[in-house]
């Protein structure tokens, strides 16, 4: 399927949508529908609240953008040595390789500056390595993240914190195809709070063109709200790895909501409508699948997954999905195809080309619905 969905360089979107003309906002974005066989719709995004009915529930991520990229050097401790960037990706805790709780453990991502402001791939480690970070810190690499792993690897900050570290001297993660720097309030989602020490390495960018006045109006259409949390590593578009474990919260009153929903849909007529649970994002599907048992019943939750969706496995409390058009990786496709059949996501991708829509996180969105 990825060969089918090979999009062209030019439709990457190289700034927000705000800053694409004078007056645009965040929702100022285009929104391909796809509803089983028919042929996919084309809409603006502001259209959201026609599109879905009173009843359903949009499944959100809270989870907050980290400035994750930091610039180091890994080299003789004498401030000479190789200019890296360090992306922050997860805080470690118990996934510590040794199996034990470790203050200052992260999984990290070692990236070569371009010189155009972006990075490049390099290769992790060596094990014992220090990188020399702003203000005095030091972050030491102890062991792959995956066993034989060569991208992420275990790092310990020194003389400080990772917190503090990014908060001070730190910048969103920013890849090649996007112009220029942005500010961390670029890749802040309106519905992110504040949970300390934790945080996602890349924005949940589905939830990106969301602004106060369309959640109003998506309340005042009858539209719910059912807040999760997954704290997001860093994607690997180069390495096609899949996801590995990230931090999650499903609070109980989302676990509530769901079912509640998912049992009135079952109990009305069907042509009623509502009761849908619609992810925005993959990242709301990983969360709310992770606390859905195999009896369907979704229940409050918190920990670690390592859950990769698949057509296989299937989805057993998502009905529909809002995402971002994305280079389409392994575990991407995956989790697309468990909500949608191949036939429907390929004549989806083909429409987005066609009409010119525009890629990753500062781009347009494609809502699928149930047939």
């Amino acid at each position: 399927m990825a060969d089918a969905l090979r999009v062209p360089e030019e439709l990457s979107a190289r700034v927000p949508a705000e800053q694409r003309g004078p007056g645009l906002g965040r929702d100022a974005v285009r929104l391909l529908v796809s509803r089983g066989a028919d042929e996919a719709g084309h809409h603006a995004f502001g259209e959201l609240p026609r599109l879905l009915t009173a009843g359903d529930v949009l499944v959100v991520n809270t989870s907050r953008t980290l400035p994750a990229a930091v610039d180091g050097r890994v080299g003789d401790g004498r401030g000479r040595g190789e200019p890296v960037v360090v992306h922050f990706s997860t805080r470690g805790d118990r996934w510590h390789p040794a199996g034990r709780t470790v203050a200052g453990c992260w999984a990290v991502e070692l990236r070569s500056p371009d010189g155009r402001g972006s990075t490049r791939p390099r290769a992790g480690g060596p094990q014992g390595a220090v990188v020399r970070l702003p203000g005095g810190a030091r972050l030491a690499l102890e062991a792959p993240v995956a066993p034989g792993g060569v991208r992420l690897w275990w790092g310990r900050v020194t003389g400080g914190t990772a917190a503090e570290v990014m908060r001070r001297y730190g910048r969103p993660i920013r890849y090649g195809y996007t112009d220029r720097d942005q500010p961390l309030s670029a890749y802040q989602t309106v519905f992110a709070v504040d949970s300390p020490g934790v945080g996602s390495a890349e924005m949940p960018s589905a939830a990106r063109p969301f602004t106060a006045g369309l959640v109003a109006r998506l309340v005042s259409a009858g539209v719910q709200f059912a807040p999760i949390s997954l704290h997001t590593g860093v994607a690997s578009a180069e390495a096609f790895e899949p996801p590995y474990a990230e931090r999650f919260v499903v609070p109980a009153a989302t676990a509530w909501l769901v079912n509640a929903a998912r049992a009135r849909r079952r109990a009305g007529p069907r042509a009623s409508g509502g009761g849908r649970i619609i992810a925005v994002g993959t990242t709301a599907v990983r969360a709310l699948e992770s606390a859905t048992g195999a009896d369907g019943r979704v229940r409050a939750a918190t920990g670690w997954t390592d859950l990769v969706v698949t057509p296989q496995r299937g989805v057993r409390a998502v009905d529909g999905l809002l995402t971002g058009l994305h280079e389409p990786t392994a575990s991407h496709l995956l989790m697309l195809g468990a909500v949608a059949a191949r036939d429907v996501l390929e004549r989806a991708y083909a429409a987005a080309v066609e009409r010119r829509c525009l890629w990753h996180e500062f781009g347009d969105l494609h809502l699928v619905l149930p047939g």
